[in-house]
């Protein structure tokens, strides 16, 4: 058992040797290999030639006064102010919609004609009404008359001038449940003076504005303040519904103006901000932004997609870049090319702020007097890369 251990020894080291000289040498060569990497992928100063350099427009970054724009996308939505859902006053099935989507219509148009018992109940409330009225009256002369010949007791004149006066009363409430049914001054005269009349009930409209929404068909049965019967809107403006969040806040405020861009129309529409408010979305963290804006030739609509720019009152200092010089490296982090020392070029990362036209507002990154490349940043990232 000695002796084979003895004779072994020798052949154990050799191969322990052999065995430790790769696994050094597959190391030494990982190790270069991620040397190589690093060194590749590790942004480092670099030169161009003087003809590339030529090619190059060089800053020198300086904090300036400006007012920035918040950029936010919205979805347009119809004036509430100016528009209205249109629900049927009365009960029953509608013989006539008078009014097509796209209509221009007055406050007080009619939409459509109801065949309601409602109404046919209003009338005959306000017959039996009239006709409670002229009987109390009459008696109510005839008491007075008594009353001054010393025929009748006080008491018994002021119970009839007290019927009279609930009599008028409850003519009155009729009128004015017929108005509310939308019976016409025209009919109620008609009514008043024994005249026959049809005993249709009409939907008219609230508002002036276009019908944007036709909601019911003849024939179909309405329920009184339920079924929605038009969408009436005043389309002159509309409301531009978007969200904003805390670190743009600070420069949204009532009365600032606003661009809205569309692909509908090839100039910005201009908005003003009347609304912001008070709550941040729990889903989104947002605030959310009403923009009201013209509508004139009829480019925004409902639901519509738009871009906003919100053109801040707030005046900032600081340095801005040109947007061309802003590059986004493997992280999508933003950076940019600086001249340094012996006319080579480095990387320096950047933290944006806010988009002020065609340039970026940088928070930190900079210092006053950096030479920045405004244009050619892509041909230094490529150059950079080789």
């Amino acid at each position: 058992m000695t002796t084979f251990l003895t004779r072994s020894f020798p052949s154990i080291v050799r191969i322990a040797g052999l065995t430790f000289i790769g696994a050094c040498s597959s190391s030494a060569a990982t190790k270069t290999a991620d040397s190589t990497t690093t060194a590749r992928s590790t942004p480092r100063d670099f030169t161009v030639t003087e003809a590339q350099r030529q090619r190059l427009h060089i800053i020198t970054v300086q904090p300036v006064s400006f007012r920035p724009a918040v950029e936010a996308t919205g979805n347009v939505a119809f004036n509430g102010d100016r528009s209205t859902q249109v629900l049927s006053p009365v009960s029953g099935p509608a013989t006539k919609v008078l009014v097509s989507p796209g209509a221009n219509v007055t406050r007080g148009q009619p939409l459509a004609t109801v065949s309601s018992p409602d109404f046919a109940s209003a009338v005959a409330d306000y017959r039996k009404a009239q006709a409670s009225y002229r009987n109390a009256k009459r008696v109510a002369e005839r008491d007075s008359a008594l009353f001054k010949n010393d025929a009748l007791a006080r008491s018994e004149l002021e119970q009839a001038q007290t019927d009279l006066a609930s009599a008028d009363a409850d003519v009155e409430a009729a009128i004015q449940n017929m108005h509310a049914l939308g019976v016409e001054d025209s009919q109620i005269a008609a009514v008043r003076e024994g005249r026959t009349t049809a005993i249709e009930a009409v939907i008219r409209s609230p508002i002036e504005g276009t019908v944007v929404e036709k909601l019911i068909s003849d024939g179909q049965l309405l329920q009184a303040g339920t079924t929605a019967c038009f969408t009436i809107a005043d389309l002159s403006t509309m409301w531009v519904m978007t969200n904003v969040y805390a670190n743009d806040l600070r420069d949204v405020a009532v009365g600032e103006n606003a661009d809205i861009l569309t692909d509908v129309s090839p100039t910005p529409i201009a908005g003003r901000v009347d609304y912001v408010a008070s709550l941040v979305d729990p889903g989104t963290k947002a605030v959310s932004v009403r923009v009201v804006a013209p509508n004139n030739n009829r480019v925004l609509r409902k639901d519509m997609f738009v871009r906003v720019e919100i053109k801040s009152q707030r005046e900032h200092r600081g340095i801005l870049v040109p947007a061309s010089s802003v590059m986004r490296d493997d992280e999508n982090l933003p950076f940019v090319f600086v001249a340094a020392t012996g006319g080579t070029f480095a990387r320096r990362r950047i933290d944006l702020g806010s988009r002020v036209g065609n340039n970026y507002e940088v928070t930190s990154g900079l210092n006053p007097g950096d030479q920045v490349v405004a244009e050619g940043a892509l041909f230094l990232e490529f150059a950079e890369s080789q």
